[in-house]
């Protein structure tokens, strides 16, 4: 497992956590989640930065020192001219050239727009960003965003912060057999069996951050999901057995003949 690394862009990874800054208690709390979830990729909406002095900022001054990779989020944009000047800014102040592109085109359900992160995916990664665009679960979508230059792409599993789990297993299922970058699941999981399914299904990573901000103990969570999202990739890489609609006796017939 050592060897098995996650590589985005020109990045290499040896986690496959990535998780949210937002919605912790308190500064300590979420400091300490974040290094019980192992994780190297740290995600944040740029509209909550401060990005004139983003070493003051209220949420990125107590990873600042770290040595994380920031994915910026476009969370709040309702076009793709607005995620990509949200990008730009969040490029400009130097935070990362890696970006989320989240698109939403209703308030209620915060389910991404395809057409807006298509068009918005397009543009930025002309302008040379590492592109993660959150999506949902169609498997044609999330082609064709491959297609246009994503470096993963991050379809949710269900509408963000429902903690429902996976919905559509058989969608994830065919993005990741048809894909050829990383897919990271984004949105949806709740629990540790939820982020060991997602593994298992062959996915790449997963993102995640109400399940564990939110948890009565975030820190207890986040290492729980870190072992669950290594044991999944474990049981993913080693193979499961296939199913059978019969009974097979694990030591045979013939074994018992014998005695």
């Amino acid at each position: 497992m050592n060897q098995d690394l996650l590589r985005i862009g020109n990045r290499e990874l040896s986690s496959r956590f990535f998780i949210g800054t937002g919605l912790f208690p308190n500064p300590f709390v979420q400091k300490e989640a974040i290094k019980a979830s192992g994780a190297q990729v740290l995600t944040f909406a740029v509209r909550r930065i401060n990005l004139e002095s983003t070493e003051d900022d209220s949420i990125l001054q107590h990873v600042q020192h770290e040595d994380f990779i920031y994915l910026p989020n476009t969370s709040g944009a309702r076009t793709a001219e607005e995620a990509v000047r949200i990008a730009r800014l969040a490029r400009a102040s130097g935070l990362s050239d890696w970006i989320k592109v989240e698109i939403s085109a209703n308030e209620r359900t915060l389910l991404p727009d395809p057409i807006e992160t298509l068009k918005a995916t397009e543009v930025l990664v002309k302008e040379g960003f590492t592109v993660l665009p959150y999506i949902t679960d169609d498997p044609i979508m999330c082609k064709r965003l491959e297609e246009t230059g994503a470096a993963a792409v991050m379809p949710g599993a269900a509408p963000i912060g429902t903690g429902l789990g996976i919905l559509n297993s058989y969608h994830l299922s065919l993005i990741v057999e048809e894909a050829n970058v990383p897919i990271i699941v984004d949105a949806g999981l709740g629990s540790v069996s939820d982020v060991a399914q997602a593994m298992e299904l062959g996915v790449s990573a997963v993102l995640m951050n109400t399940p564990v901000a939110k948890a009565r103990n975030p820190v207890g969570m986040a290492q729980a999901m870190r072992m669950g999202i290594e044991a999944g990739r474990l049981a993913y890489l080693s193979g499961r057995i296939e199913k059978k609609r019969y009974a097979s006796a694990s030591s045979g017939y013939d074994a018992f003949k014998l005695m």
